[in-house]
């Protein structure tokens, strides 16, 4: 997921530069959506494997 938003991060930026507005706004909003997404799913991940008992890595 992460990989993704980091993907749509760089379309975003070599829009940006080209002067493609409208993809470069569309592209960098799926980036922000998919790093929330993450970041979500990390800290759920996390919570559950404290729960389960196991030490954080």
């Amino acid at each position: 997921m992460l990989g993704w938003a980091l993907t749509f991060l760089v379309i975003a930026l070599v829009a940006a530069l080209l002067g493609f507005g409208g993809i470069a706004g569309a592209s960098a909003g799926i980036a922000k959506i998919l790093f929330v997404i993450f970041l979500i799913l990390f800290v759920v991940a996390m919570v559950a494997r404290a729960m389960k008992g196991k030490p954080p890595v």
